[in-house]
Formats: C-alpha cells, sequence, structure tokens
C-alpha cells in the first residue's frame, strides 16, 4: 500500500498483486458484508450520466413548453453539475458518520424528491431544484457503490457502467423525451432507485467514524466546490472565492484533522497523485466531447444528427473497454498502466489537434475515452490504497470530486481555446 504511483508494478509476481487487491477492499467498518452483486451496484451508479447528457438533445423543447430561452434552461444542467460536485463529499461524509444503510436512504429520499419535482411541476424553478435534488442523490448512490465494491474487477464495471450511460445519454433522452415527454427525460436519473432497493438491505448500519460530525468543515468544503465549479463561468469572482475558500478550509484542516476532510487523506502522495491524473484525463475527455463535434461540423458535410451517432461508437467502447483496463491493473502493476493512461490521452489531444478528417477524429476521442473512463477506476483503487480502511468513503468522495471537476473545466478551457 506505500508502493507510489511509479513504484515497482512489473516485478511484484500476480499472488502478491492479488493479495494487495484482497487487502485494498477488505470490508472498512460500515460498508457491506457479504458481498453486493456488481450488477447492481452499477445499476445505482449508472444513471448518474442521464442527469449529465441525458438533455443534451431537449433543451430547445424544454425552452419551449417553459416559454423561455435555451440558454436560461440550460441553468438546470448547470445545477445538476453543482449537486453531483457537492454531494458527491458530502454524501461520502454522511456514510462515514451514519453507515451506508442511513446515507443510501438519505440519496433515494433527495433522488425520488427530485423525480417528482421535475414530473409534476413543471416551471423552471422546480425543474431546476429538482435537477439539483436528484444529482446530490445520484452524486452519492455513485460514491457510495464504488466504496462497496470487492475488487478492482468490480470497481472498474461501476466506473464503465457511468461511462457507457453517459455515452447513449443524450440518444436514450431524446427517444424518451419523443415517446413521453421532456420531464421523463429530466428524471430518467431515478432508475438508480432499482439498484438502491436491491443494495440497501444488504449493507451494513454500522458508521466508519464515531467522531463528532464537523459542520464547520462541510460548510467549508461545500463552499470550495460551489465556487470551483463557477470558475469557467465567471472566472474572476469564482477563482478569487476558491483561493479565500480553500485557504479557509486548510485552516481549518490544521485545526481538526479529523474532521469532514480527513488530513491523513489529503496529504497522502499517492492520492494526491491519482486525483490530479483523474482531473486532467477527465479533463481531456470532457473537452474533446465538445471539440470533436465541432470539428467534425467544420471539415465534413455530417447534419448534426449524423455528428451525434457517429460520436457515440468511441464513448462506448472507452466505456466498455474500460472495464477490462481496471481488472488487468491489479495484475500488470501501477506504472505500466499510468504511462498507458497518460499515453492514450495524450495521443488523443495530438491526433484531435491535427486531424481534419472524421476518422482519426473519432479515434481521438476513442483514445480519450478510454483513458479517462479507466483512470476513473484504476487511479480510485490507487487513491484508496494510500490511506487507511477507514477512510476509504471520504477518499472515495474527494477523488470522484476532482474527477467531476475535470468534466466541467475541460469544455470550458476548449471553448476558451
Amino acid at each position: 500500500m506505500s508502493e507510489s504511483l511509479a513504484g515497482r508494478g512489473p516485478a511484484r509476481p500476480a499472488d502478491a498483486d492479488a493479495a494487495a487487491d484482497a487487502a485494498t477492499y477488505a470490508d472498512p467498518p460500515g460498508l457491506a458484508t457479504p458481498r453486493i452483486p456488481t450488477p447492481w451496484l452499477a445499476l445505482m451508479a449508472g444513471p448518474l450520466s442521464f442527469g449529465i447528457a441525458g438533455p443534451a438533445l431537449v433543451l430547445d423543447d424544454i425552452a419551449r413548453d417553459l416559454s423561455t430561452t435555451t440558454g436560461t434552461v440550460t441553468w438546470g444542467v448547470t445545477a445538476f453539475g453543482w449537486g453531483i460536485a457537492v454531494g458527491t463529499p458530502l454524501m461520502t461524509g454522511l456514510l462515514r458518520h451514519r453507515g451506508a444503510r442511513a446515507a443510501l436512504g438519505a440519496c433515494g429520499a433527495l433522488v425520488l424528491l427530485g423525480a417528482l419535482l421535475v414530473l409534476t411541476v413543471p416551471v423552471l424553478p422546480a425543474v431546476i431544484v429538482g435537477c439539483a435534488l436528484q444529482a446530490l442523490g445520484t452524486a452519492g448512490l455513485t460514491s457510495i457503490a464504488m466504496s462497496l465494491t470487492g475488487s478492482a474487477r468490480s470497481m472498474g464495471f461501476v466506473t464503465a457502467s457511468l461511462a457507457v450511460v453517459g455515452s447513449t445519454a443524450p440518444l436514450a433522452g431524446s427517444l424518451v423525451n419523443d415517446a413521453l415527454t421532456w420531464q421523463a427525460t429530466l428524471a430518467l436519473p431515478a432508475l438508480s432507485l432499482i439498484g438502491l432497493l436491491v443494495v440497501i438491505g444488504r449493507v451494513s448500519t454500522r458508521p466508519a467514524s464515531t467522531a463528532a460530525f464537523d459542520g464547520l468543515g462541510a460548510v467549508l468544503l461545500t463552499a470550495v466546490v460551489t465556487a470551483l465549479v463557477f470558475v469557467p463561468h465567471h472566472p474572476p469572482v469564482a477563482g478569487l472565492l476558491s483561493v479565500l475558500t480553500i485557504a479557509a478550509l486548510v485552516w481549518h484542516l490544521r485545526r481538526r484533522p479529523q474532521g469532514f476532510v480527513p488530513a491523513v487523506v489529503v496529504r497522502s502522495p499517492v492520492f494526491l497523485i491519482s486525483s490530479v491524473l483523474a482531473f486532467l484525463l477527465a479533463a481531456v475527455n470532457f473537452g474533446l466531447m465538445f471539440a470533436v463535434p465541432d470539428a467534425l461540423a467544420d471539415h465534413t458535410a455530417w447534419s448534426s444528427g449524423e455528428i451525434g451517432v457517429a460520436m457515440v461508437w468511441p464513448l462506448v467502447l472507452g466505456g466498455a473497454l474500460s472495464w477490462v483496463v481496471v481488472a488487468l491493473s491489479a495484475k500488470v502493476g501501477r506504472q505500466p498502466v499510468v504511462i498507458t493512461l497518460v499515453a492514450l490521452s495524450v495521443a488523443g489531444v495530438v491526433l484531435a489537434s491535427v486531424s481534419v478528417v472524421a476518422v482519426p477524429l473519432l479515434v481521438a476521442q476513442a483514445l480519450a475515452s478510454i483513458a479517462a473512463a479507466s483512470g476513473q477506476g484504476v487511479f480510485a483503487v490507487h487513491s484508496t490504497e494510500a490511506v487507511p480502511d477507514e477512510e476509504r468513503p471520504s477518499a472515495i468522495g474527494l477523488f470522484n470530486l476532482c474527477y467531476l471537476l475535470g468534466a466541467a473545466f475541460g469544455p470550458a478551457v476548449v471553448s476558451l481555446l
């Protein structure tokens, strides 16, 4: 567990890797025993991606029905982005202090309430609040599902479900809109409740931590995340607020090292390197998800619909292959996997930058998708190896936060360029 990211992976025998993997995924207090079948965890986690990408093709219909502009309607998407960024650490903090069953119940209630709002109250404020509530809940369900995985293979399956659902979400959202309503499209994240109903009865009620809840730490982390989410939209103000809130959180961390943000997690070099790499891979992948369609529109005669269909295969391929990559990562060691994922991401950027032909552009997206989807699973394993078992929920929540921030910053950087 003390091995660094540039460690001696290739020299380790397979049985040592298997033993390390088993040790990493030994059930910490408050998590599940016996093992929960991975497909249920994936079903609980994957629908989060519907909230991110599902509304992409139905925003005009929503704006028309609500008698507003498409730009105004996108506040619902922004609210979902804010909700998953804030909800990820908050709900894993609830898991740490109240146990898995209480955390799952709270997350499920948020998802259900949000879905009911968007389904039954077709006015913009209710839609925005409903999207935010669903995001808070599904963010927690996803991080808890990752905390409950029992192996690198299981972790890879859960993170692959996020990528695969995300790649098909725009098409699925459009089909649901045509068959039912746009409100049903916005409520698609509630499908995670199906997995929740199975999982919640199989988890422990014991909390991982008996320390008093750190309310100030939770408030400060929420402030940091909120400021960071708005940096791409309002750089000067949000950037200044980010610096101030981060400084306040660091000061609080020194006063209370075992608080809402455990010092043992954020001071771990392996955790920090894993989180930064996940952030960068996500930024590249989600940035290309905006850049490649623009390039295809400029250099081909394809319609927007044809471009949308063409973009599905590289994203599905990336999500599907990531399961294999994460499963194999425990056997081949860290160093080769890290080098390979970074190389794939860099190759994707270079290929997209120099290409004006459809096939290389789509291959570039596929390379970035494989790197990001695999990186989320691989580096989640690395980050949890670096911390004590009782801090695993916090590590997963903070790691996922970094990945999601990369997903938010990537498109913003592309738009600036």
